[in-house]
């Protein structure tokens, strides 16, 4: 099958890395434009808490405060999404793999099926975090969303630990030649 356009979703957990040299890999080899998506949600890791706009009313000292802090963690939040992609893009580009980059705010699943649309994408690439059992529950999983409701085909990467594994083994071993 040829892709001519690969949409690629991304965060900024270990698996995004993996995922771009996937997407990047696919690219190469069937001459596709990749498209880099970030979406900012308050269910990424890293993403700053979202105060109680409720309690604003009581505390009217406070919350001006925690409010600017909170503009100032989420400033922080999308400049560091748009640092990541613009790495990427750089990287995709110098493998002469024409790239672009969106970085969107809202519900992770919607945004990429839309984008996936407008874009007209022929494939999406994306990460599984694997959450277990009750969060997956609550939180529904972003790439179970897309995987419903995408227009297109869907390549599904799961973090793999071996690497974590092998760098623990090499500690493990070169402590035990040092004794």
């Amino acid at each position: 099958m040829m892709f001519k356009k690969i949409l690629v979703a991304l965060d900024r957990s270990e698996i995004g890395q993996q995922v771009f040299e996937e997407a990047l890999g696919l690219a190469k080899l069937t001459q596709a434009s990749l498209m880099l998506l970030h979406v900012l949600s308050p269910e990424e890791e890293g993403s700053p808490y979202v105060p109680m706009l409720s309690n604003l009313d009581y505390y009217p000292g406070l919350t001006s405060q925690s409010f600017e802090l909170y503009q100032n963690q989420w400033d922080t939040f999308k400049n560091q999404g748009i640092q990541m992609l613009q790495s990427f893009c750089a990287q995709a580009n110098t493998a002469g793999v024409t790239t672009e980059f969106t970085q969107n705010i809202g519900n992770p699943g919607r945004i990429v099926c839309d984008l996936a649309r407008n874009y007209d994408a022929d494939l999406i690439v994306m990460g599984r975090r694997g959450r277990s059992g009750v969060m997956e529950l609550f939180l529904g999983s972003v790439s179970n969303y897309v995987l419903h409701h995408a227009p297109c085909s869907v390549h599904v990467i799961h973090l793999s630990l071996t690497p974590k594994t092998d760098e623990l083994l090499k500690q493990t071993t070169s402590t035990l030649r040092v004794n």
